[in-house]
């Protein structure tokens, strides 16, 4: 993995721009570490102030520093994506390579529930899910629903990887060799997934912190965890663009979609590199 991230910094600027923009928002995020005010206070700096050298980014009406509210915000939100991820990843993974070597009814089987999965109308679950959990609604909770709801796209695109990979020369060695179902599938099928993995992960945190941002912008989260949808909802309560304070928007919008950019723009070059003629016109025709 190391050595595609090196070939890629080198030959590809649009891996550099994705990690220029996503290393940003991850700063702006680990600022919130030093951060001077806890994020739930309230009226510990003036109200409506524009963005100036005393308030980076202003104030909100409801007397916050949005620079600091917004570096946990940003925090918070990446979490959340991250710990979707990681779990959709999880599960992809598993049935992907299983239905993918084992092959049969073993697939059938992991294929019928991936396609169900993948028909589920996610949002009105989700909405639904809220309603059902208000009072104990947290988000950890919905990022292990929104993982469980996610990962039939990517689960599909890995099993196909492992279709081709059973029936190769390193398989039936590994099969003669004694090696189980786990280890063949960790030892041998999961280095050619890897690159894979990392594509899809990068999207599949587009699409869950997006998810989340959306819900939020419409109160279906817990609105009390500082998000940067939860801070677009806040904005809104308060009129803040009836009202002019067009920075407490702003920044929160500004800052999710140069995050958006830079997931996006990473998992692009990832795809590219998987693609060999993409690869080879990076590179100068030159192959490794």
């Amino acid at each position: 993995m190391f050595v595609v991230i090196r070939d890629l910094l080198r030959h590809n600027g649009d891996f550099l721009a994705g990690i220029v923009l996503t290393g940003f928002v991850v700063a702006m995020a680990l600022l919130s570490f030093v951060s001077p005010y806890h994020p739930l206070d309230q009226f510990v700096a003036p109200l409506d102030v524009p963005p100036s050298a005393g308030h980076w980014f202003g104030t909100t009406s409801r007397g916050q520093d949005l620079f600091w509210l917004l570096a946990y915000s940003i925090r918070n939100t990446l979490a959340f994506g991250i710990l979707v991820a990681i779990i959709s990843r999880v599960l992809s993974l598993s049935i992907g390579l299983l239905a993918g070597y084992r092959g049969g009814w073993t697939d059938r089987i992991l294929m019928s529930i991936n396609d169900t999965f993948i028909v589920i109308p996610l949002f009105p679950i989700l909405v639904l899910f809220y309603f059902v959990m208000r009072d104990n609604m947290s988000w950890v909770l919905l990022a292990v629903l929104t993982a469980f709801l996610g990962w039939s796209y990517d689960a599909r695109l890995i099993r196909s990887v492992a279709l081709s990979l059973r029936n190769r020369e390193f398989t039936q060695t590994a099969v003669f060799a004694g090696m189980n179902t786990r280890e063949i599938l960790a030892r041998e099928h999961l280095p050619f997934v890897l690159p894979i993995v990392f594509s899809t992960t990068l999207n599949n945190m587009n699409w869950s912190i997006g998810l989340e941002v959306t819900l939020a912008v419409l109160g279906f989260t817990d609105i009390n965890r500082p998000s940067v949808g939860g801070l677009i909802y806040w904005a809104n309560q308060h009129s803040a663009v009836v009202a002019g304070i067009w920075w407490w928007i702003a920044f929160p919008v500004g800052l999710v979609v140069m995050l958006f950019i830079g997931l996006y723009l990473l998992a692009v070059s990832m795809n590219e590199y998987i693609d060999p003629r993409s690869r080879l016109d990076r590179m100068g025709g030159q192959g490794r």
